[in-house]
């Protein structure tokens, strides 16, 4: 038998470590997370994501009664901006989340299901996406790529 090791690299960064450009994004991450529709999980998402081309793009969550039929924040900033920006190359993406009903505090990473889309583009663009996650308040995470938090991706290699 043989082993594979894999480690993962996540930089934890306060609000005060936070450059300019990341700060605002954290911002229009928070505005986006107020307009997400939630009504039955209670539980809010918001995304902002930076566009080589300077377009910030935003994102929350949808949620629909027929569960599944529903999107993730970071899927539907991704989604709108490969439909309305084709050829923009998504340089980072910062992700705030949290219950309505208390201000959490663990940093929340994307979900499976957006963790594969975020690789899909991830690797259609040849770049790296910075993705920066975190909870209403507290510590935020770094990962410098979409494969820090999803080895072994599966991708168009793969088929």
């Amino acid at each position: 038998m043989k082993q594979i090791t894999i480690n993962t690299v996540i930089s934890v960064y306060s609000k005060e470590d936070l450059s300019p450009i990341e700060t605002d994004l954290m911002e229009q991450a928070f505005e986006a997370r107020s307009k997400a529709y939630a009504p039955y999980s209670k539980f809010t998402v918001g995304v902002a994501l930076l566009l080589d081309n300077g377009v910030v793009v935003q994102g929350s969550n949808q949620e629909n009664a027929a569960y599944p039929s529903g999107l993730c924040a970071e899927r539907v900033a991704i989604f709108y901006a490969g439909a309305k920006y084709p050829d923009a190359k998504m340089l980072k993406m910062f992700i705030t989340a949290s219950p309505m009903d208390r201000d959490l505090v663990e940093p929340i990473p994307p979900c499976g299901s957006c963790r594969q889309s975020i690789a899909e583009y991830e690797f259609k663009q040849d770049v790296p996406i910075e993705l920066f996650f975190m909870g209403a308040k507290g510590p935020i995470y770094k990962s410098d790529s979409l494969q820090n938090i999803l080895p072994l991706v599966f991708d168009k290699n793969n088929l």
